[in-house]
């Protein structure tokens, strides 16, 4: 007798912009690992506009893994409209993610779901430890920081993009940030219907092609713009829940 599988079925996918040098060899290891948790899956990568050649890696790819879907923008969306993009994409049961630029395993999705108990909904992976450059784990801190006690999620790396959430409790969220403030725009709105996660510490590696997207001055800017909407969008809710309730 075959013994079951701890999923019912998976969608993995992968935002990726310029990442030739290490999408193909993550693509494989996801589909190995994924089909080891689930019987039924699906792996999606939403080419972001890539200028290299991830869309000539995807497309023989293809040819050989029948699960993977791509999903292609003609030009380069941010970070958080490939998000959005994947998340659209997602048809199965469950959802993860994790960034194209090989920085995260995705083998190490197995430790995400040994966290799954009855109930839990979601699962965040935080980085065990930061195999970065000083001034960007400086900065990450700092980040993260800011971001719990702005937004007062629980969450204790708001930026680990290593994440397993079941697809019916995204699809009532409506997601709008286009930067890296989707991820603090999805853990709030997760938090606010009141779904119960679970953290998980996951191995960090160093970037071994290409360079950070995000680290420049317009998307840095661009990120604080959005959390700053988001900050404002969140404030005003809370205001009118408040006078709506004290009216009734």
């Amino acid at each position: 007798m075959n013994r079951a599988k701890p999923l019912p079925s998976l969608s993995v996918f992968f935002p990726a912009y310029n990442d030739a040098g290490s999408i193909g060899g993550l693509v494989e290891r996801a589909n190995d690992v994924a089909r080891a948790l689930a019987d039924d899956v699906e792996i999606i990568v939403v080419n972001d506009g890539s200028r290299d050649e991830t869309a000539g890696v995807l497309q023989e790819l293809q040819t050989r893994l029948p699960t993977l879907r791509v999903v292609t923008h003609a030009s380069n969306r941010g970070y958080g409209g490939a998000l959005r993009s994947g998340f659209a994409a997602a048809r199965k049961d469950w959802v993860f993610y994790t960034d194209g630029d090989g920085q995260y395993d995705p083998a190490e999705l197995s430790r995400l779901v040994t966290a799954l108990r009855p109930g839990v909904d979601w699962v965040n992976g935080y980085k065990l430890v930061r195999r970065d450059p000083y001034i960007r784990i400086l900065i990450g801190s700092v980040y993260n920081a800011l971001v719990r006690a702005l937004f007062r999620i629980a969450i204790r790396d708001v930026d680990c993009d290593f994440r397993l959430i079941r697809r019916s409790r995204l699809e009532p969220i409506q997601l709008e940030s286009d930067s890296g403030a989707i991820c603090v725009e999805l853990a709030c709105q997760l938090h606010a219907r009141f779904t119960t996660f679970a953290e998980v510490g996951i191995p960090h590696y160093h970037r071994r092609y290409g360079g950070s997207q995000f680290f420049n001055v317009h998307r840095v800017f661009d990120t604080g713009r959005q959390l700053i909407g988001l900050w404002r969008r969140l404030a005003a809710r809370k205001h009118t829940a408040f006078a709506q309730h004290e009216s009734g």
